[in-house]
């Protein structure tokens, strides 16, 4: 910490962009500022909220990069977050991009739906509020005009063809003429609905009057799917043009954005997040909208709430932007803001009503215990398959949340295949016994994935370490279902949708994700090995060649004089090779039970 304060000190009073680092030299956050000194120092003085000293706690060093103004600093900023992408900048929850129309430029053009935004495939139409929606336009469309459906034109015509939704590019031998159609088309995706309404209606009608009626209640069904999508649009205005809303509220801890998407003059869709704020509200947001127009589809016009600064805006936009003052405009941004501030509203109630459960049922908890404080809780669980490549876990949760940067994972050495009770003795004792050696702190509780005799097992060792920590077994029945927990040799039956069930169910699911990852990670790593890495004097190159001139490990221990000196091994390095690979296949023979 003396190291920090001494470099705070030392920071220049210009605008710039600062980068933090963890104890692994990693990036985890990068902002800019107006002044550097006040700004980075603001981080160490002061109080904050829980969210930002958890990016401090985290910070061991820092570096800047000085600029001219804070408008590079910007774009700095944008720039380094793009290519570090720092864990405690925003990243968007959702990073799917919106789905599009698009009316292929091919000689036989098709509407197709995509999300990647190339407009040179053809003319694009959207975003789209859902694939769903795109879909259901699509098929709407190709309904009405017989455009190219398949993929790949075929030799002879399909099922399309023959009732009509296809001109049939496959057997035509002259030029289809599919202008009139495609006018149609883009008029329709870009809002006129009329011309294919009465098209749809005269359809209908027709078939009605040829007593066609299972055909006329499918036009129907096509002209109210329409109307509904149209009615749904009930926020407009007249010039048909695309335009993004954005508005956002935020507290001391949270910020809440929402974006409104207008397609052709009307609003189809809206997109709402929550994110934490640490410093700076108005930097964080900028830094998510460059994320999300980065991937996509930015409209003619993007108009924004009075927060915003006009000139930062335009470095991220690079069509018209607007804050608009009074107006229709204006209007519909105080919607996104009213939407925003009521989604940061109601979000912060749940996560006070959320705590409060939190309390009470640790509150339960410690009653029915007999402890007096259960703050910290360490939770292990073992994983192996059929007895090999055995390994534990610890999951570590303070204060009812899990602390990730506390967990531990065990490769087992001593336990014999799969026992389970050895492996808890195993790492309880390795654990507890650095816990006592290095002074660490102690958790108020220890829970371990089973019944009675895990538990038994891990007391043991904590009683030969002369430690006093209470031990839970989370106990589960036929269906790995959390049933009960065991606690001095009493079961206690728990009611599966009560809110200390689900509390620690989720110890126990999260214990058991981590031990099962790192399992799986272990038997990848243990598959790609090969018992020459065991070998002193045998590094990757010698590996490689030796794998390159001999197929087989039974080839390598034949293998001559000659043969080795041919790819650079003495005679010392081959009998080596050879005495260690006649051992492993022994092993492999008669394994020690």
């Amino acid at each position: 910490m003396q190291y920090l304060k001494e470099k705070l000190e030392h920071l220049p009073n210009t605008s710039g962009c600062y980068l933090m680092y963890n104890s692994g030299k990693e990036i985890i956050y990068i902002g800019k500022a107006k002044n550097l000194k006040n700004r980075v120092k603001s981080y160490f003085q002061g109080a904050h909220n829980y969210k930002t000293q958890m990016l401090v706690s985290e910070i061991v060093d820092f570096s800047v990069i000085q600029t001219k103004t804070e408008l590079e600093a910007l774009i700095l900023e944008l720039n380094l977050i793009k290519k570090h992408l720092p864990k405690y900048n925003i990243k968007l929850t959702d990073d799917a991009s919106y789905p599009y129309i698009v009316l292929t430029l091919e000689e036989h053009p098709r509407l197709i739906v995509s999300r990647d935004l190339d407009k040179d495939k053809g003319t694009v139409f959207g975003p789209y509020p859902s694939v769903y929606n795109a879909r259901e336009t699509v098929k709407i469309l190709n309904k009405i005009y017989p455009l190219r459906k398949c993929d790949n034109i075929k030799r002879k015509p399909c099922l399309y063809y023959h009732i009509g939704e296809c001109l049939g590019a496959c057997i035509s031998g002259a030029k289809i003429d599919y202008e009139p159609y495609l006018k149609e088309i883009k008029a329709f995706l870009k809002g006129d609905i009329k011309s294919v309404l009465k098209n749809l209606t005269e359809k209908m009608e027709e078939a009605s009057n040829n007593l066609n009626y299972e055909r006329a209640l499918e036009y129907k069904n096509m002209i109210d799917s329409i109307r509904e999508t149209i009615q749904k649009q009930v926020i407009s205005l007249n010039d048909f043009k695309d335009r993004d809303f954005i508005a956002y509220d935020n507290s001391l801890d949270n910020i809440s954005i929402q974006i409104l998407f207008m397609r052709n003059g009307k609003i189809v869709d809206a997109k709402s997040e929550i994110f934490p704020r640490y410093i700076d509200a108005n930097d964080q947001v900028l830094s998510y909208l460059a994320q999300f127009y980065d991937k996509n589809y930015e409209p003619e016009e993007v108009c924004f709430d009075e927060k915003f600064n006009l000139e930062e805006v335009e470095i991220i936009f690079k069509n018209n932007v607007v804050i608009p003052k009074i107006g229709d405009k204006k209007k519909i941004i105080n919607i996104a803001l009213k939407n925003a501030s009521y989604d940061l509203k109601h979000y912060e109630l749940l996560q006070e009503k959320r705590v409060v459960r939190k309390k009470e049922t640790e509150k339960r908890f410690k009653k029915l215990l007999g402890l007096e404080k259960v703050s910290k809780i360490e939770a292990f669980d073992n994983s192996h398959l059929f007895g090999a490549d055995p390994i534990s876990a610890m999951v570590v949760y303070e204060d009812g949340k899990p602390s990730r940067k506390n967990y531990r994972k065990y490769h087992l050495k001593v336990t014999d295949k799969a026992d389970d009770y050895g492996g808890f003795k195993e790492v309880i004792y390795r654990r507890y016994q650095r816990v006592l050696f290095e002074d660490l702190e102690k958790p108020d509780l220890i829970i371990v994935d089973g019944g009675k005799g895990q538990v038994n097992a891990a007391k043991a060792v904590l009683d030969e370490l002369s430690l006093d920590i209470p031990i839970v077994g989370l106990k589960k029945n036929n269906l790995h279902k959390l049933e009960s927990i065991i606690y001095e040799d009493k079961e206690y039956l728990l009611d599966t949708v009560d809110d200390l069930s689900l509390y620690l169910n989720e110890i126990s699911e999260e214990v058991h994700r981590f031990a099962v990852t790192f399992h799986q990670q272990t038997r990848t790593k243990n598959a790609f090995l090969s018992p020459l890495d065991e070998i002193k004097g045998v590094g990757p190159a010698r590996k490689r060649k030796l794998l390159e001139k001999f197929s087989s490990l039974a080839e390598m221990i034949s293998g001559t004089i000659e043969e080795y000196k041919k790819i650079g091994i003495n005679e010392t390095l081959r009998e080596t090779i050879i005495n260690h690979l006649k051992r492993v296949n022994d092993e492999k023979k008669n394994p020690q039970i």
